[in-house]
């Protein structure tokens, strides 16, 4: 059958492509906009520039901000935060006006429990399997192989607690750190 080229009930090509463009089009469009957060999702946030740390973070996401956080808590307070790579890391409360230099991550080194601060005994006790660090983080009783990880903490500019990388020789024992 052929088409009349005047006949007015039969849309010409131009017309016929122009409809597939705008539902093909149309169609791109709301998969995109229903893929984007699907992707956003596995794209960790970052956390600003490479050398600067990461601000810690209280258990709500809130950034934590040094005077407020010393004006609640007292001189040897080891107190959870956010830290490097979302892992739990405790600020170390040095005195009324410092925190220490160093903060330490929670995650016991046998199996990953978070470890909790006992004030009582004055160390960190994991309810797992019972390893026990002592108030720096060093590892006194196993079955944990290692001591807890240590990050730098500081204070910025702004005012908010940072950790950044700890990648210098362990205090505690005088060796290479582990985790780096």
């Amino acid at each position: 059958m052929s088409q009349l080229s005047g006949n007015p009930d039969v849309p010409d090509l131009g017309r016929r492509q122009f409809m597939n463009l705008l539902m093909v089009g149309s169609g791109a469009v709301t998969v995109l906009g229903a893929l984007y957060p699907v992707v956003k999702y596995f794209i960790p946030p970052s956390s600003g520039g490479t050398g600067g740390g990461v601000t810690a973070k209280d258990a709500l996401g809130n950034d934590i901000v040094a005077s407020e956080f010393l004006a609640s808590h007292a001189p040897g307070e080891r107190v959870l935060a956010q830290g490097l790579k979302g892992d739990p890391t405790y600020i170390v409360v040095e005195s009324a006006d410092a925190i220490a230099d160093y903060g330490l991550n929670a995650v016991c080194t046998h199996l990953g429990c978070v470890v909790p601060w006992n004030a009582n005994e004055n160390k960190f006790i994991c309810p797992c399997h019972g390893s026990q660090y002592n108030s720096q983080g060093k590892v006194v009783r196993g079955p944990a192989p290692l001591s807890l990880a240590l990050v730098h903490a500081s204070v910025t500019d702004n005012g908010k607690i940072a950790f950044s990388a700890w990648t210098e020789t362990d205090f505690r024992t005088g060796d290479d750190p582990w985790w780096a």
